[in-house]
């Protein structure tokens, strides 16, 4: 559910009022049928029909699944960060996360939640991305930002400016870039992905003279990159690249921090975009909006990148299912119908 004093609820309850949607997936709710109900009066989706479960071992399909994770009442101030906003946001997503490692759901996505209720709730990560690589792990994952074919990964997520730099070293580079390059091809279908690589500086350094990252480490690691086979390119000036369309050529890009890539990204995207976490066993979408507390409560919040969170991980899945059996090692014994689980 995310933060419930957000507008996390709001688009998860606009998305699955489409009928639609339940031809293509189970979806199961996690969080608190009481809290479910009162967002659902807000956006009047009378009509939709809400089964409660205690567990997802048996989902009811052609309905809309809530697990109740906490039984007991919470108040919800909608449009403020709170402690019980953080503290039952991190009760339902670890409970999902349970049901995700012991393979009684197939996919996650994860509404937004508030960094500031989340550490007053003493969740102990930056955020979503850093949690979930911890807990199925993941020794490196990758931040992505997807709109159709545009896709841009960071090098660097929730840090400070000032620490930007110093994430900035060829292992590092190399170990994102292999992650990107391989979630490009198991994950969005993408045979022979070409990737571009942002500059760190402005003008990707003028040849050292804003900056020797570029000559140091990124063109080295990029070199490298190439070696082992993947198809990358760069280092490019950011402003350049984005003015000038250069990112239509390609299938992914590579920017060194947080707003280098989300600033042009959701310029061109807001609303639409879908935030997926690269490199993991498991499958992780999001919208790309946070809580929207400015209109929390009023009945205004577009669904359009929840829904497209909800269809792109289904897209994923099967991608990677497909993936897995083209590249499956045909001298590898399938096992007898008898072996074969239920």
């Amino acid at each position: 559910m995310g933060d419930f004093n957000g507008v996390g609820i709001e688009v998860i309850i606009k998305t699955l009022s489409n009928n639609k949607i339940l031809e293509y997936c189970t979806p199961i709710v996690y969080g608190s049928s009481k809290v479910f109900s009162y967002h659902k009066n807000i956006v009047k989706a009378d009509e939709m029909q809400v089964q409660n479960i205690n567990n997802a071992e048996r989902p009811y399909s052609g309905r809309v699944n809530v697990v109740n994770c906490w039984q007991e009442n919470v108040s919800v101030t909608l449009g403020k960060a709170t402690v019980d906003g953080g503290k039952y946001a991190y009760i339902a997503l670890d409970r999902a996360c349970g049901d995700l490692s012991n393979g009684l759901i197939d996919v996650l996505v994860t509404a937004p939640i508030n960094k500031e209720a989340m550490k007053m709730a003493e969740f102990p990560y930056p955020g979503h991305t850093e949690y979930l690589t911890k807990k199925f792990g993941g020794s490196e994952s990758i931040m992505l930002m997807v709109n159709g074919d545009l896709r841009v990964g960071l090098l660097s997520n929730h840090i400070p400016v000032s620490e930007v730099a110093s994430k900035v070293t060829k292992e590092h580079f190399v170990k994102k870039l292999k992650i990107f390059n391989r979630a490009l091809k198991q994950d969005f279908g993408i045979e022979r992905p070409t990737i571009a690589v942002l500059g760190l500086n402005p003008h990707a350094g003028d040849n050292g003279t804003i900056g020797s990252e570029e000559i140091d480490v990124i063109r080295p690691a990029i070199i490298e990159a190439k070696k082992n086979g993947a198809m990358v390119m760069g280092p490019y000036p950011a402003d350049g690249f984005f003015g000038n369309r250069e990112y239509l050529k390609f299938d992914g890009i590579l920017a060194m921090y947080h707003d280098q890539g989300l600033i042009p990204f959701k310029a061109l995207s807001f609303g639409n975009g879908v935030n997926y976490t690269g490199g993991l066993k498991i499958i992780r979408t999001s919208p790309d909006h946070g809580t929207a507390y400015n209109i929390a409560g009023q009945n205004m919040a577009d669904p359009s990148s929840f829904r497209n969170a909800v269809y792109a991980a289904m897209d994923i899945f099967r991608n990677r299912n497909d993936h897995q059996e083209t590249h499956a090692d045909p001298m590898k014994k399938k096992p007898k119908p008898s072996e074969e689980k239920e």
